[in-house]
């Protein structure tokens, strides 16, 4: 499995119209192959939001974004002003999972 992340850094006083975005968004991943589920990660004590999106591995990933799903979902891009810096991408390989049972 691997988890890809997407660190945003939102400026201030544009939380309410980032987490808006997500709200209305297309949901066309969870129809994806080999996707397994996403996250979306507020703040508390950092500067960044963090999208997760975990999947089976990465040529399905891939897929995803070379596929014309993704073109949509990504198609109404934000205004530059609601961030406060570039995008971090991050791409890592699942090595190690531990659950609570029950």
């Amino acid at each position: 499995m691997i988890v890809v992340s997407n660190r945003i850094k939102v400026a201030e006083g544009h939380e309410k119209e980032f987490e808006a975005r997500f709200e209305g968004r297309a949901r066309l991943v969870e129809h994806m192959p080999g996707f397994i589920r996403l996250e979306i990660l507020r703040p508390l004590k950092s500067d960044y939001y963090v999208v997760l999106t975990h999947w089976q591995d990465e040529a399905s990933f891939g897929a995803w974004t070379d596929s014309a799903e993704f073109k949509e979902a990504h198609r109404n891009r934000p205004r530059a002003e609601i961030f406060a810096g570039p995008n971090v991408f991050e791409m890592h390989e699942v090595i190690q999972r531990a659950e609570k049972n029950g």
